[in-house]
């Protein structure tokens, strides 16, 4: 992916400002993308009066934003190390609220790939019709888009996001300037979906009491809040940035809340202005000219439908605002791609992940993390077909979990600080920090409380059983690593330290060939107490092959058959160890295997699974040890011995005896060159 880098260009990683408001704010500035439809659409179920409601609704989920990104910035003030909300519910609240945040946040980071590549999946459906039938290829493919740039390494990722995103703000800010214009010279023409009829979702006799309006608007509100997500993404992307990491962490946390409000607000304000409305399902809901829409009836996503009122369908103008969206939704999964190996780096190294998340590539990305969360995404996305509406309702619960555990942990830490405080000037200096806390808190509780009651059912369930599994897992994988850990203690006095009695060198030999050779010749070098080749007798020809080269090369080393009544290769080899170990638990066995190198990927395949197999169930043997005998195989240059040459079995068995003396072939037991045991 990219030339690798020196370690000692590691500084040379790190971010501006001016480059890490686009890479980390993605999430949240393209959400508005979304957000807004999500909450028109859900509103739609109680009919189009409830729809004119929609721009309170995105009201209140702006002053959600507003307190989160206030109270993220003051935890970026207390807590400037990176660690985020992992880090602050950990030292507050305990490992396991830790463990909780960490899998919320996880499940979160997947939830945003999956639904930023299919939202840009949706808005290319509707600038190019023909591809409303392929909008899950296209998901994927911007899943593996978003994956491989991040593969290249942050600083790369810094570059690439710098245009689309702020093209993405530029155009978003024209669109709604243009259209407060127009709306104020009354020259805002209204969308067409605005003639549409909108019936309320269910039969005709349905009655939408005021209880259930309540709840639809809180499900709208609900919906609406995943625009509060990405504040995470730029508390826990600290160390990317340049010094002091901190404080600019905190201008891009504030720069991007106030663009992500304003573009919320304006999105909003439009769509009552031109009428514009989207509706979960077309056919039951819909009235066009007094007809059901047809079956395969696609609606443009809301910023579709305005560009198209303020701009105009044919103008350049409309393309640009779909290419941009697009755009930054696809960097707004690569915010994920740099906020999930990171947490996962950090959870890696506290032993709740495997360790192998914790190193980075060779260009300074955690190559394994981003791997993972690439699958993962692309999973979820096919199993849920793209659906931006059925991903949203899994989406907000992880967030603002993390959220209200992590506000949680700030009241616990602010309180702990007041009891070692008592000069009253301090004192008071802190009650603007308490206060905003608690807020937070209550908030972020709140909404969590609305978005389990209003969407359980449609699928918050999932993200609630994904975090329980995830954070079992993560408790589980830890204590395997603190056992692992405390067998492995090296303490005064252990035993592993002594030296074993006796070493007996095995060779396992599949047919008197180079590798044999070889193999013979190492082990015969370092001189073991004992050392005999094993032969596995599960063909009967092969085996009294073996045994009449044995004897007409006069290999000094005493052979042993082992009988193979039902084919197997292995569990013979592993029963003769056992035998042998019974009677010398002290000693030490060494089994010697002969492999094939070959130089093509395709040939590995054709060689050595006999090997593998035996050294697979070899490792789980205590007191054996495994040496593998390499032979380079270069099949390319096959040199054929000339006719009427010694056979080049014999050659090499001279050539290998040569080089031992007569001590060490006494010492492995020549008098006996071949025996055969048959249990």
């Amino acid at each position: 992916m990219g030339r690798p880098l020196h370690n000692e260009r590691f500084a040379e990683t790190a971010l501006p400002k001016r480059t890490g408001l686009p890479v980390f704010s993605a999430d949240a500035l393209s959400s508005v993308a979304y957000a807004p439809d999500e909450i028109v659409l859900t509103l739609a179920l109680a009919g189009v009066a409830a729809v004119t409601i929609s721009p309170w609704v995105g009201l209140a989920v702006v002053l959600v934003t507003a307190v989160v990104v206030a109270a993220y910035r003051q935890n970026l003030r207390v807590y400037p190390s990176g660690g985020g909300d992992y880090e602050i519910a950990s030292k507050n609240l305990g490992r396991r609220a830790g463990v909780a945040v960490g899998a919320a946040l996880m499940v979160d980071f997947i939830l945003v790939v999956a639904v930023s590549t299919s939202a840009a999946a949706q808005y290319l459906a509707a600038a190019f019709p023909r591809l409303v039938d392929h909008r899950i290829e296209v998901a994927l493919v911007g899943i593996l888009i978003a994956g491989l740039l991040n593969l290249r390494g942050i600083r790369f990722m810094g570059r690439a996001a710098v245009v689309p995103t702020y093209l993405f703000v530029v155009v978003m800010l024209a669109l709604i300037g243009t259209g407060l214009v127009k709306s104020a010279t009354g020259t805002l023409a209204p969308v067409p979906s605005a003639s549409w009829e909108v019936l309320p979702a269910g039969s005709g006799d349905t009655a939408w009491t005021t209880l259930a309006v309540i709840m639809l608007i809180l499900r709208a509100f609900s919906s609406g809040a995943v625009s509060v997500t990405g504040v995470e993404s730029v508390t826990g992307a600290v160390a990317y940035l340049r010094k002091p990491r901190a404080q600019n962490a905190s201008t891009i946390l504030t720069i991007m809340g106030a663009i992500s409000c304003v573009l919320l607000l304006g999105t909003m304000y439009l769509v009552g202005r031109t009428g514009a409305v989207v509706v979960l399902d077309p056919v039951a809901q819909l009235r066009i000219d007094g007809q059901a829409p047809a079956e395969d009836f696609y609606q443009n996503p809301l910023l579709g439908q305005l560009a198209r009122a303020v701009f105009g369908l044919e103008t350049p103008l409309f393309y640009v605002v779909i290419l941009a969206t697009v755009m930054v939704l696809v960097f707004a999964a690569s915010t994920a791609f740099s906020g999930f190996p990171s947490l996962g780096s950090r959870l890696a190294r506290d032993s709740f992940l495997p360790r192998q998340l914790k190193s980075r590539g060779d260009r300074f990305a955690f190559t394994n993390g981003v791997i993972a969360l690439l699958v993962a995404a692309a999973i979820l996305t096919l199993v849920f077909r793209a659906s931006v509406n059925d991903l949203v309702q899994l989406y907000v619960v992880g967030v603002f979990a993390s959220f209200t555990v992590t506000q949680a942990g700030m009241v616990r830490h602010w309180r702990r600080q007041r009891r070692h405080v008592h000069a009253p000037e301090q004192r008071r200096r802190m009650i603007g920090p308490v206060v905003l806390a608690h807020v937070a808190l209550v908030l972020c509780a709140t909404v969590l409380v609305i978005v389990l009651v209003t969407k359980f059912a449609q699928g918050a369930w999932i993200t609630l059983l994904a975090m329980s599994v995830l954070g079992g897992l993560m408790l589980a994988i830890r204590r395997h690593y603190d056992s692992v850990d405390r067998e492995l203690r090296l303490v005064a006095g252990s035993p592993v330290r002594a030296l074993p009695s006796r070493v007996h060198a095995m060779i396992i030999v599949a047919s008197v060939r180079k590798p044999v050779m070889r193999a013979l010749a190492y082990a015969r070098a370092s001189r073991p107490s004992t050392l005999e080749a094993l032969v596995v007798d599960v063909s009967q020809t092969a085996t009294d092959r073996i045994l009449q080269d044995w004897e007409r090369l006069e290999i000094p080393v005493p052979i042993t058959v082992l009988d193979a009544p039902y084919r197997d290769s292995v569990q013979p080899v592993i029963d003769h160890l056992r035998r042998i170990r019974r009677r010398s638990p002290r000693d030490l066995f060494v089994v010697y295997l002969p492999e094939y190198v070959v130089s093509s990927r395709w040939e590995q395949a054709l060689h050595n699974q006999s090997a593998r197999a035996l050294a697979n169930r070899l490792r789980l043997e205590p007191g054996v040890m495994i040496a593998s005998v390499p032979w380079q195989v270069d099949s390319s240059h096959v040199d054929s011995p000339p006719a009427g040459s010694q056979h080049p079995v014999s050659q090499q068995a001279e050539s290998q005896d040569q080089g031992h003396s007569g001590e060490n072939v006494a010492q492995t037991g020549t008098q006996h060159p071949t025996s055969t045991e048959r249990p």
